[in-house]
């Protein structure tokens, strides 16, 4: 055991301190991906207006989220916002509000893709059935765009997920700042210490992401029947 260097993860309160871990991660992975998934939805629709202005905005919104990457947008907000603006931000609130912006942006321009690629004639015979534009998305147009962008949301919310990685280097204490701790503390007289650690977070990432993936071919094997 202790030449195989596992006795890491199993002395003291190792595990128990990833998994604390663990779960700070997963709150700001999952707070993130539901309030993109809603703000998502409302900018995608907002995008597939006529109003030139507001798809005009929405476009530039998504582009500017897209073009700088999130660890830029992070040490924005994080060291740049909020002390020059005297705003008490911590960094798991950064980072929630960071990838909500993120997702929010990625999840628009999916619903906005399977929004538009529905047949103009579902918009047609609603209009013709005298819906206002509400009834017309709530029942007709949201119902069936739901069905296409289940794929391309899954993998936005996957990607969200590992992606919070990247709060360590705002100084969240999360699984994998815990890791690194450990590493360091261990290192001297277990060399190993990294292969174990990180493998073990490794599982840890997977156990998040696994359910979700299987969700996604549990109502694409529904839908289909």
């Amino acid at each position: 055991m202790q030449d195989l260097g596992i006795s890491v993860l199993v002395q003291g309160i190792t595990m128990q301190r990833l998994f604390l871990g663990l779960l700070v991660t997963a709150r700001i992975a999952f707070t993130s991906v539901g309030l993109s998934m809603v703000f998502g939805v409302l900018v995608g629709i907002v995008m597939t207006r006529r109003n030139r202005a507001l798809s005009l905005l929405c476009r530039c919104y998504l582009e500017i989220m897209r073009i700088i990457p999130v660890l830029v947008w992070l040490f924005i907000f994080y060291f740049g916002l909020s002390r020059n603006l005297h705003i008490n931000l911590s960094g798991a609130a950064a980072a929630i509000l960071v990838f909500t912006l993120w997702g929010t942006a990625e999840m628009g321009d999916i619903v906005r893709g399977a929004v538009t690629s529905l047949n103009k004639h579902q918009f047609e015979s609603g209009h013709a059935l005298g819906l206002s534009e509400a009834q017309l998305y709530f029942y007709i147009v949201v119902p069936q765009a739901v069905r296409r962008l289940v794929p391309g949301a899954i993998n936005l919310a996957t990607r969200m997920i590992k992606t919070t990685s990247l709060v360590v280097l705002i100084g969240v204490v999360e699984v994998l700042k815990i890791g690194q701790q450990i590493i360091e503390s261990n290192f001297l007289k277990n060399p190993s210490a990294p292969f174990w650690v990180y493998g073990f977070i490794f599982l840890l990432y997977f156990m998040l992401c696994m359910p979700i993936s299987h969700l996604s071919k549990f109502l694409e094997k529904r839908w289909q029947s």
